[in-house]
């Protein structure tokens, strides 16, 4: 079992070579040269040292890097194609994960799955999660991880079946937002959001909240009403994708750099504005160069949080996850 899940998840160094981003082609090109010092070392010619100092400058580049990522390069590396999605976290984290469909009242929406888990080995879990594709017909099949009302619907169905049976709800958030189809909207997109809002308010079984790479207005917070919300540290968590943001406030989409500054979305800013309760550390290059890490490190804070609040009663868990939410937008302006 352990094997299958290595297997889905190791990427080889060329798909990241293929999808690298335009701030990474240094780290890319030392890379290569290491590759090549390996292939001519494998021939018989003793190139240690070579590899050896080419690989300090690799590790040193990527810390310079990813240690100064502006605030739009964050947003680049959330959106990488090879970063991890919900169900590659499902399949690494927990075991015999059973799929739920369909929201009872129109379809089933692909772009959020949902069902029951093993976590640890011995404790039920429920998921709740966007997931995006992998190649262009998967993401057209997800709508790229944009849920549609039905999809809401059937997340909200799934957590009240978790409340009737006591189980602790996992939800894992990427989408660069709700669906904007007018389709969506004859649906009652907005209320579909704003009713699981209410609903996840007022559960009284533990809800661990983990943005994992995009996190785009209510798209996202509709299944992200937690008592314990985290971002891992490369991923982003917004009222507005900073395109859309940009194209509002100047009506030029080239100024989205300016937009995500602004937007204050990086896990590191919204620590300090208190809008979440933790960051998820993320191996040096992100999440897509060490899954494994990165889940682990997911599991690490998951199962904290988990331990803490199955101490909390479960009656007093909705005025607790209440007053967290009403103290978040306090701020104090200078005159």
């Amino acid at each position: 079992m352990a094997e299958t899940k290595k297997e889905k998840i190791r990427l080889g160094t060329r798909e990241i070579w293929e999808t690298c981003l335009a701030f990474e082609r240094p780290v890319i090109e030392l890379e290569k040269k290491i590759n090549e010092l390996r292939a001519a070392g494998s021939e018989g010619i003793d190139l240690s040292g070579e590899i050896k100092s080419a690989e300090k400058k690799l590790e040193k580049a990527l810390k310079e890097i990813f240690d100064n990522l502006t605030p739009w390069q964050r947003v680049q590396v959330a959106r990488h194609p090879l970063r991890p999605y919900t169900l590659d976290y499902v399949r690494y984290l927990t075991e015999d994960f059973m799929e739920l469909h369909g929201d009872r009242h129109f379809s089933d929406d692909k772009a959020i799955v949902c069902g029951f888990a093993r976590w640890g080995g011995k404790e039920n879990v429920c998921i709740i999660g966007h997931q995006k594709g992998r190649d262009t017909k998967e993401n057209l099949l997800r709508s790229f991880g944009s849920a549609h009302p039905e999809g809401y619907r059937k997340a909200i169905r799934i957590m009240q079946l978790a409340e009737k049976f006591g189980h602790p709800i996992l939800c894992f958030v990427d989408t660069p937002g709700a669906y904007p189809g007018i389709g969506a909207e004859e649906r009652g997109q907005a209320a579909a959001i704003a009713y699981n809002l209410r609903e996840m308010a007022g559960l009284t079984v533990p809800i661990v909240v983990i943005i994992i790479g995009e996190g785009g207005s209510g798209g996202a917070l509709g299944i992200a009403v937690g008592d314990r919300i985290y971002v891992l540290e490369n991923a982003y968590y917004s009222v507005i994708s900073p395109e859309g943001c940009a194209a509002i406030l100047w009506k030029e989409t080239s100024r989205a750099p300016d937009a995500a500054k602004a937007l204050k979305l990086t896990a590191q800013d919204l620590l300090e504005l208190n809008v979440i309760d933790g960051i998820i550390p993320e191996p040096l290059g992100g999440a897509h160069r060490d899954f494994e890490k990165t889940a682990e490190n997911v599991r690490k804070f998951v199962g904290q949080a988990l331990a803490e609040l199955k101490a909390i009663p479960r009656k007093e868990l909705p005025e607790q996850r209440y007053q967290k939410f009403k103290k978040m937008g306090i701020f104090a302006s200078k005159k």
